[in-house]
């Protein structure tokens, strides 16, 4: 590994911990740790992966491999609240468009963004699976259907004003 990595950091020693409770780490405990690992950072350092790959035996090619391919993972920092709306068929056909576009206008982020303050992630999935209810959007894992813009912007401003 690196001869430069610090092992006995501060931010290092929350990784050791949840790798030392996972203890024996195997191929299939991968997602759980990531997930454990994203919940204690809020990200997944690239630091912290390069550490429990050296710890686990696991190769840092699969920890990213496998931190890439799921949308849930994020290798940079994230906002506090993450903000999803859908761009599948159905929402798009009843307006989901102009939902997504009053949402970056107000947070002042785009589609893959997080806020300059680390407030808010902005993200656009292909389909949330809640056609039933288009458009929709997803504020922190809760579930707002029959979107229209101007009520995006009421659920966004009464968090931004609670946050």
């Amino acid at each position: 590994m690196n001869a430069g990595r610090d092992a006995g950091s501060p931010r290092l020693e929350l990784a050791l911990k949840i790798v030392a409770e996972m203890s024996p780490v195997k191929e299939g405990d991968i997602i759980p740790l990531l997930q454990r690992l994203q919940d204690a950072y809020g990200y997944l350092p690239r630091e912290v992966v390069l550490e429990v790959a050296a710890r686990t035996g696991l190769p840092a090619s699969r920890l990213f491999g496998v931190a890439t391919f799921y949308g849930q993972f994020y290798l940079a920092p994230h906002g506090k609240h993450t903000i999803r709306c859908c761009r599948g068929t159905a929402c798009h056909v009843r307006g989901g468009r102009k939902v997504i576009r009053a949402v970056s206008e107000l947070l002042g982020i785009r589609d893959g963004e997080t806020s300059e303050d680390l407030k808010f992630s902005f993200e656009t999935v292909a389909c949330l699976g809640a056609c039933a209810l288009s458009p929709v959007m997803v504020v922190d894992n809760r579930c707002y259907g029959k979107m229209t813009p101007q009520r995006a912007r009421q659920i966004l401003t009464g968090l931004m004003e609670r946050s």
